[in-house]
């Protein structure tokens, strides 16, 4: 065999993994990525991703989430560049709304250092959100906001010291049993490797064609406003946030580098039949709801975007990764739902232990490819 474990895709979960299977487990590995390493199409692009354990999809997720935190800071750490700004997150809503019951859940039943602010409090400490009413704040303490594509070059390049083969440009074709492994075929020829990790996002699919039907592939559009004064916008006085009201739901990250705030919409973008089509840049005026919506709930950003991106991701119908080993020899971890980044190292260290055949510290049942039948 020439590896141990081929990793398919390296961006997200496949950096991570490729990783933690070189440098932690010691695993012979093979990676290889469709396009340039670092590329700027993936679910992980964009400059920045919240980080937060106070969790509106569910408590559940928060011991995931704090090993993944342990393992940003272990990155960061080995490496050259700053990963992680540990400023808090911010979420605002009714306090009845299921998403900040599930927050409140999450840092009291895992005693997450947090605060809980009420209106009148919000609007002295964070003025820069509009009107309040019924809605309180939880401040989570943990939580913060990642920068993406170092973390994914930082995550390659450890992985490459440690002996991996990092293989770019590199589309896979097709992922086959043979006796003891399995044969991985690209453009560029085949290898062979004990086991197979496929971490391909909204390319999974291609490769595992019993996730067709499972996987919904959705562009992510990602917009950034100028405001007249960027300090008042840095992160030690305006933590990223995200907010539920009415029918609106809207995250934000503060200027990072003092120049821009990235704020709008999470998954209002409809669905792409396949990747290959994603659309990279939208007229001014289908990004004028999102304008409207962030200059409603922001008043001191502008209601026109100064720039934005178009990525992509794929999604699931309940919304959780599909984690596990659905074809002999092969892993997978895909459909991140627009919510993935964050765990990353976590999943990377799950993927590397589906592909070592080591045990699990969390239960993954819940994000079995099973759940959909089939």
């Amino acid at each position: 065999m020439d590896a141990d474990v081929i990793v398919v895709g390296l961006g997200s979960v496949g950096s991570m993994a490729s990783w933690r299977l070189a440098e932690v487990h010691g695993a012979r590995v093979i990676g290889m990525e469709r396009h340039a390493l670092g590329h700027d199409a993936g679910g992980y692009a964009g400059e920045s991703r919240l980080f937060r354990t106070g969790y509106h999809e569910s408590p559940e997720y928060v011991p995931m989430l704090l090993q993944a935190r342990e393992h940003w800071q272990e990155l960061e750490r080995g490496g050259r560049r700053t990963l992680f700004h540990p400023a808090g997150v911010l979420s605002l809503g009714a306090p009845a709304i299921a998403p900040m019951r599930n927050v409140l859940a999450s840092v009291e039943q895992h005693r997450i250092p947090h605060e809980v602010l009420d209106a009148a409090e919000l609007s002295r400490r964070y003025p820069q959100h509009g009107a309040l009413t019924d809605e309180i704040g939880v401040l989570d303490r943990f939580g913060g906001v990642l920068r993406p594509e170092p973390a994914v070059h930082e995550a390659l390049r450890r992985a490459r010291e440690a002996g991996a083969e990092l293989m770019d440009d590199t589309a896979v074709t097709e992922i086959e049993p043979v006796p003891g492994g399995v044969r991985v075929t690209t453009e560029q020829g085949v290898r062979t490797a004990n086991h197979a990790v496929v971490t391909a996002g909204a390319w999974s699919a291609q490769l595992l064609p019993r996730l067709r039907e499972v996987l919904d592939i959705r562009p992510l559009v990602l917009t950034w406003f100028a405001p007249e004064d960027p300090s008042r916008y840095a992160p030690e006085v305006f933590p990223g946030f995200i907010r539920d009201t009415g029918d609106v739901h809207l995250f934000g990250i503060p200027s990072v580098d003092g120049a821009l705030v990235k704020a709008g919409w999470a998954d209002r973008w409809g669905s792409i039949d396949d990747p290959s089509r994603l659309t990279r840049f939208l007229e001014p005026r289908a990004l004028a709801g999102v304008g409207r919506d962030v200059h409603a709930l922001i008043p001191e950003l502008p209601a026109q975007p100064s720039r934005h991106s178009v990525h992509m991701d794929a999604y699931t119908p309940d919304r959780r990764a599909v984690i596990g080993t659905p074809q002999p020899g092969v892993a997978v971890v895909a459909g991140l739902s627009g919510h993935g980044f964050k765990l990353a190292p976590a999943f990377g260290e799950i993927a590397a232990r589906l592909a070592l055949g080591l045990p699990q510290q969390h239960d993954i049942s819940r994000f079995s490819p099973d759940r959909f039948g089939g």
